[in-house]
């Protein structure tokens, strides 16, 4: 999962961000509402926590201009604030969930996750497609009750094109989401993931759980989620 966070407090920001680096997830982190807007608006994010008191643009503001322009990716708010009216006035300015500072770590990965799965129209942490079980929160994909191994960066792409299953994603989009924004955007990384993951996934050929879409990307549809 790709993640922004949108905090001015250093070693609150730091935190966090460590804390969800640890747990698998490309981070990407603003200390101002100035460098947020510009990191929300020229990259892909599948969430976004972000502090209401912050330098340059509020919060608030943030927020409100987001859903004005369309950005729909799930946000989690995080106030210092504990009147009521502040937390409703970031909910109706289009905010998710908030969480009130100070807060356990545990509280926040659980908000963010069921966002996320919101997000997904997901139930749980599990999504089955034909006989692929993937796990979203274990990092974990099983064929007919079999595991499949898969690296970190081949599962971050299954979980992306599940999250997205029966929509074609672009190799852009995939880039976007699997790497920081100072990396070498090559494409052709992206094409050698989806090789292993239809290795992996379908080595008798049976499955052909991913399309590609030529001249657009590629589409998670092997038989449809369950």
């Amino acid at each position: 999962m790709r993640l922004l966070i949108v905090e001015d407090d250093h070693h609150l920001r730091s935190q966090l961000a460590g804390h969800f680096r640890a747990l698998g997830w490309r981070v990407e982190e603003a200390a101002d509402g100035r460098e947020a807007d510009y990191l929300a608006r020229e990259y892909t994010f599948d969430l976004a926590l972000v502090d209401l008191g912050l330098p340059q643009r509020s919060g608030m503001a943030l927020v409100r201009d987001w859903r004005a322009d369309g950005l729909t990716l799930p946000l989690l708010i995080l106030t210092a604030r504990s009147d009521w009216q502040d937390k409703v006035e970031g909910l109706e300015a289009g905010a998710d969930d908030y969480v009130t500072k100070p807060f356990h770590l545990p509280e926040l990965e659980a908000r963010a996750h069921a966002l996320l799965r919101r997000a997904a129209g997901r139930a749980d942490d599990c999504a089955t497609f034909g006989p692929l079980r993937i796990d979203f929160r274990g990092h974990s994909v099983s064929r007919d009750g079999q595991p499949v191994e898969l690296t970190h960066s081949e599962f971050e792409t299954l979980a992306y094109l599940a999250a997205r299953a029966g929509e074609v994603v672009s190799r852009g989009e995939l880039i976007d989401h699997l790497y920081d924004q100072d990396y070498d955007r090559d494409s052709n990384v992206i094409e050698v993931f989806v090789g292993r993951l239809r290795r992996k996934l379908d080595p008798d050929g049976s499955l052909k759980p991913i399309e590609t879409v030529r001249g657009a990307g590629y589409r998670l549809a092997p038989g449809g989620e369950r």
